[in-house]
């Protein structure tokens, strides 16, 4: 059969009366199936709705800082409060959909969010704003998991792997066209139209979803029976993910383990999230259904696809910052770079699409898919202070290729092995998984960018002349390793100007450096997943991950 549950599931633990009919997916309800391609529509606009707002207000924070008169860390907590509510709310969408039903979730999501956009951009104050995020992000955490469940289950399993490469131009694109859009709304009109043109989007995602998506059977008389709620999970999680948050995306700024308040959140978060596991292990009709974690095939696509987006985020983060800091790009131009990504993407998936929809395995994707990964992002850890447009549109083009191969299979793979009736907490734990894999990502990078930068430059300090610092050139040269640094405290003494000119050269070229470090690091991490493919199922015509 076409969806057969996949025999690393103990049968033991379903309920008889969902594993006693055909494990096949019955067909769709009259009328529904033509309208396929517009669910997936539907679903994608709120999804790609959720991670293009995570993306695109991080541009224009400066712009926030003046006008609410904050600080530096007080602006930032504009983007830790959407992390932090999103994190939370992401591991309840499958619990929550299943007691009150997907499609009315999904709805309701996108109307707060949609309010809590229009909220953001006419706040008049940090508090107001920070609130609203809040809110904002706690809306928006339903949309990525609920849209992936609804899509498994609208596809036959022939068409999952097109369908989730259809669906993942817009989730893959949008954090590239987040700093690009965000960053010519705000030079153009303001910051707080960042906000506001989530409405009409989210009005048209709604109408849709209202008029095409439908719950399934299953799931319509699973609302009809009185369950427990799980308060004690409920608080676990909250208190467990939240407080990891707050660490992952604030800790660089506290120089980690070294202020109290890092090692106080990190102790609690690591003594919540155990209690977490024992606590839903017991519970009857727990939040989290931790038990798909028994499907081999379920941890080692979901772990593959996390560190897929630690490596992607990572080097997302890096590129703009490579572009204004080092280059002198300016917001727009930088965001321009990072285009090719979105093309490369496009290109990518649909060629899996086209391929999946004519029956042909497409796991060996994975494996290119992390190559092309890997030598963007060890080309890119060759880039000098002078280096092409040229050079830097093949590296990004390429990065965005490899994404674009391995996203849809990978999705199709972590979610085709688990039976229709637990497909929401299957997508829930995966999206939780892909959250931290790319909080974790963005943590690392912040935490390696201002380590290495202050290793380079000590080393830089101690080990150039005075002629070699004039020597110093913008093809990113290292520094010769002769330790005959000595002289340039006379220089610092009777020329000034002369070596606050070499101190700044010395700072680029450690940046410069530290860039290049991180960039061939992840290189090695994305080649090390190329073999990964080898453990995956079949994925694409006929049959599905599960045989």
């Amino acid at each position: 059969m076409a969806a057969a549950a996949p025999s690393l599931v103990p049968i033991s633990e379903l309920q008889p009366q969902k594993t006693a009919a055909p494990a096949a997916r019955p067909p769709e309800a009259p009328g529904r199936a033509p309208h396929k391609w517009l669910v997936a529509i539907a679903v994608m606009l709120g999804a790609t709705l959720e991670i293009l707002d995570s993306s695109i207000v991080n541009v224009c924070l400066p712009h926030m800082q003046g006008s609410f008169s904050a600080s530096v860390d007080e602006v930032t907590w504009i983007i830790t409060s959407y992390i932090v509510a999103n994190g939370i709310m992401i591991p309840l969408t499958g619990w929550i959909s299943e007691r009150f039903g997907r499609k009315r979730y999904f709805l309701i999501s996108v109307g707060i969010f949609v309010a809590a956009s229009a909220a953001c951009g006419a706040a008049q104050s940090m508090t107001q704003i920070v609130l609203f995020r809040l809110v904002q992000g706690a809306a928006g955490a339903a949309m990525i998991p609920s849209s992936q469940a609804i899509l498994m289950e609208t596809f036959p399993p022939g068409e999952q792997a097109m369908a989730m490469a259809m669906y993942g131009v817009g989730i893959v694109a949008a954090p590239v066209m987040g700093p690009t859009l965000g960053g010519w709304i705000t030079d153009n009109w303001s910051w707080r139209w960042n906000f506001y043109i989530n409405i009409p989007i989210g009005i048209v995602a709604a109408i849709m979803v209202t008029v095409f998506v439908h719950d399934p059977d299953f799931m319509r008389e699973a609302r009809k029976k009185a369950r427990r709620i799980d308060y004690m999970g409920i608080v676990y999680l909250a208190l467990g993910l939240g407080l990891l948050q707050i660490v992952l995306d604030r800790g660089q700024r506290a120089d980690w383990f070294a202020a109290t308040w890092v090692c106080v959140f990190t102790a609690s978060a690591v003594l919540m999230l155990t209690m977490l596991v024992i606590h839903e292990l017991r519970f009857p009709e727990p939040i989290l259904d931790l038990t798909i974690l028994k499907i081999p095939l379920f941890v080692i696509a979901v772990s593959m696809i996390t560190f897929m987006y630690l490596i992607l985020y990572g080097a997302n983060l890096l590129n703009p910052l490579f572009f204004q800091e080092l280059l002198g790009y300016p917001a727009w131009r930088a965001g321009l770079a990072v285009v090719p990504r979105s093309v490369g993407t496009l290109i990518s998936m649909l060629l899996i699409a086209q391929l999946a929809r004519r029956g042909l395995d497409t796991r060996w994707l994975v494996g290119i898919g992390f190559a092309g990964l890997a030598y963007a992002l060890w080309t890119m850890g060759h880039w000098t202070l002078d280096v092409g447009m040229d050079n830097i549109r093949f590296a990004i083009f390429l990065s965005g290729v490899g994404g674009g191969l391995i996203f849809p299979t990978m999705s199709a793979a972590t979610l085709a092995c688990v039976e229709r009736e637990r497909m929401g907490y299957a997508a829930s734990l995966y999206a939780m998984m892909r959250n931290t894999g790319s909080a974790i990502g963005i943590s690392l990078v912040s935490n390696l960018l201002s380590s290495r930068e202050q290793i380079h430059q000590a080393y830089l300090g101690e080990h150039v002349t005075i002629f070699d610092a004039w020597r110093i050139d913008q093809a990113g040269a290292r520094m010769p390793g002769a330790p005959q640094m000595h002289l340039l405290s006379g220089l610092a003494t009777h020329q000034p100007q002369g070596f606050a000119m070499i101190y700044q050269e010395i700072q680029r070229q450690a940046a410069l450096m530290t860039y290049n470090d991180i960039y061939r690091m992840l290189a090695l991490m994305a080649a090390l997943l190329i073999p990964s493919f080898l453990l995956l199922k079949r994925t694409a015509g006929r049959q599905s991950v599960a045989h």
